[in-house]
């Protein structure tokens, strides 16, 4: 590879900022604070530490199996292609289906509000959810490198909005009376802290992306690791200060009201109704182009996955000069979002990726010593990962029966269809 298609540092850590702040913090904010009321932020730090300590075991992974196929190539070394990876990496494959649901639902929240500033009558949101995943669908067939395009610049408008909504934002507490909401007084109990943290755990998915860039990532002994940690780290950071922002400028009537469409609520107090168009206006974008690089994520999940044997070898059949997985990620991601509340789709979201970080932080635990790991950090991760995956299913079950059946059910027909697979070879 020439020097000049290799990946500097710089890059590798849009691929991270870039997978996690896609869509997630624009759906899943207004559920946050829902949920943790005036600890909001602590929430999000909860999520986050879990977040860091997953992208040490990613991180040397990455540089013991460089490989584009990422998650799936990590799964397989710690376990080998039987029942158990295959479902674990199906899971991988429907998780990222949720992902573009919850996208395309926040999507779907905010444009009426753009269409309605004009004056214009608003439409049903499941026509702008079904229209933008049917738009990502025809660019993603049309070029990829258009959707690479879209995803670049997506990045930077996405990421000069939310840094300016800080800025803005800081400066705007001083004075707001709704600030005294961030009191410890108005928290709710930690373990209900750490339910909500685990419930927008999803915000945080997207950094694993770096995995499948690590073949031609410059230097990557050095850059590997400081791509995951940057990455991470100022998202937490990023959202930390997001949440409080929010929670310090509006009421909590406020933003139960403006639930779906909070990040741009937020915005009111600080610049008035031009900072509202200003969010939603990013939101739209953030949300598109996430969900533009997510179905070809997706897609390209269910085509490693055929080629490993973990799924029927139909899968790897070209439609259009596309494997079919791509339509048929779209067609599940189409009667997900319209027939899914927001708060099951991000309940199953984020118990997917628990899981799947508890089993690629178990697999860096067994395999520490040939990738030169701390075997410590690797099990805490592993265990932290699963013990939140057990705190979410068991607290959700209280106030979201239906997310955390749909969860449950998915995880279960997964490892059936995978071992019925398998049979069925034998």
């Amino acid at each position: 590879m020439a020097k000049s298609d290799t990946i500097k540092l710089k890059d590798a850590v849009a691929i991270g900022i870039g997978g996690m702040v896609g869509g997630g913090i624009f759906a899943v904010l207004g559920l946050a604070v829902s949920l943790g009321k005036g600890g909001t932020p602590i929430a999000f730090l909860m999520a986050g530490i879990i977040a860091l300590f997953t992208s040490y075991s990613y991180s040397r992974l990455s540089l013991a199996y460089p490989d584009r196929g990422g998650t799936v190539r990590f799964v397989n070394e710690g376990f080998g292609k039987g029942v158990f990876s295959g479902g674990m990496n199906n899971i991988l494959w429907i998780s990222y289906v949720i992902m573009l649901s919850l996208y395309a639902s926040a999507f779907g929240s905010y444009a009426p509000n753009l269409i309605a500033i004009t004056g214009a009558k608003t439409t049903d949101v499941h026509i702008f959810i079904s229209a933008v995943i049917l738009l990502a669908t025809l660019i993603n067939y049309y070029s990829l490198k258009v959707v690479g395009n879209i995803e670049s610049l997506a990045v930077i408008i996405k990421l000069f909005i939310l840094l300016a909504f800080v800025v803005f934002g800081t400066y705007g507490l001083f004075g707001n009376p709704n600030i005294s909401q961030l009191n410890p007084t108005n928290w709710e109990s930690p373990i209900k802290l750490l339910t909500g943290g685990m419930v927008i755990f999803v915000a945080y998915e997207g950094f694993e992306l770096i995995a499948n860039a690590v073949p031609d990532i410059e230097n990557p002994k050095r850059n590997v690791p400081r791509a995951y940690f940057i990455s991470v780290g100022f998202v937490v950071l990023l959202y930390i200060a997001i949440a409080t922002i929010t929670v310090g400028s509006l009421n909590f009537d406020v933003i139960a009201k403006a639930n779906d469409y909070v990040l741009a609520e937020a915005t009111k107090p600080l610049i008035g109704q031009f900072g509202f168009s200003i969010m939603t206006g990013a939101a739209l974008i953030s949300t598109f182009s996430a969900i533009n690089a997510t179905v070809y994520g997706g897609s390209r999940v269910s085509y490693e996955l055929a080629q490993d044997d973990e799924l029927p070898h139909e899968f790897t059949y070209q439609l259009w000069n596309k494997p079919v997985g791509l339509l048929i990620t779209v067609i599940l991601t189409l009667l997900t979002a319209n027939f899914i509340n927001l708060e099951s789709i991000s309940t199953s979201g984020s118990a997917g990726f628990l899981l799947i970080f508890s089993t690629v932080n178990l697999v860096a635990f067994r395999k520490a010593e040939k990738i030169k790991a701390n075997k410590y950090i690797a099990l805490a991760g592993a265990l932290l990962c699963f013990g939140a995956f057990i705190i979410l299913i068991i607290q959700q079950y209280a106030s979201n029966k239906k997310g955390v059946l749909i969860s449950l059910g998915i995880i279960l027909t997964c490892y059936l269809v995978e071992w019925i697979y398998k049979n069925s070879k034998k």
